[in-house]
């Protein structure tokens, strides 16, 4: 995915390119952002199938660097971030049980440790200036998906990616020497993903990820 977005920016800034009038923005960020997610763990090895549920909101502070082409009152650019987020890890107490214990009405509380990664980070995007001062954009996104667990039910679970779409409004302020700052409100949109466990019989889902971030950028046009 991420090869992707890369392949469509670059077809698209070398398009672009033929344009006399089209500058390069590079620049860096820093951004302030509330997520939430909801996920679902189902464990099929017993008679009994159990499904245990939650969801949490999480805050996260990070960096992140960005280069755009200007196509006229039109923009695309890609955004990536540097440095990873880290949920915090979660404990929980468990009961399990084999197939035999289960219809004895037998269960064994185990310790669940739970922590998830979210590693590099990348937006695609395209703009529209609104007068003067003023932007929209909307684009794409993915993120790997890392987990970082220790189970008292033996299983373990690999790592995915997840895709998505994000909108955003904001303003840009010109500096002397083709600098410039920025203020942006922007909504991210996740799909969801399902992990199997390396048993075969536990399954989790994570059922999305949304979120909404405040950003304040600056860079120069070259």
């Amino acid at each position: 995915m991420k090869k992707t977005l890369i392949g469509l920016f670059i077809a698209m800034f070398w398009i672009g390119s033929a344009s006399a009038d089209a500058g390069v923005n590079i620049g860096v960020s820093g951004t302030a952002a509330l997520f939430g997610a909801s996920a679902s763990e189902t464990d099929t090895g017993d008679d009994e199938t159990e499904k245990v549920s939650d969801s949490d909101v999480m805050g996260a502070g990070y960096a992140s660097v960005f280069i755009e082409k200007e196509l006229g009152s039109f923009f695309v650019g890609v955004d990536y971030v540097l440095s990873d987020l880290e949920t915090e890890e979660n404990t929980s107490l468990r009961n399990d049980c084999t197939t035999q214990a289960c219809q004895l009405g037998k269960f064994t509380q185990v310790t669940q440790k739970v922590k998830v990664t979210f590693s590099d980070l990348v937006t695609a995007y395209v703009g529209v200036k609104i007068g003067e001062s003023f932007y929209a954009k909307a684009g794409v996104v993915n993120v790997d998906l890392t987990t970082n667990e220790t189970l008292g039910t033996g299983s373990t679970y690999g790592n995915t990616s997840l895709d998505g779409t994000m909108i955003g409004v904001g303003g840009q302020a010109d500096l002397p020497n083709g600098m410039f700052i920025r203020g942006e409100g922007t909504y991210m949109d996740f799909d969801g993903a399902s992990l199997t466990s390396s048993t075969g019989v536990n399954v989790v889902k994570v059922n999305g990820v949304d979120g909404v971030t405040a950003k304040l950028s600056i860079g120069k046009t070259f």
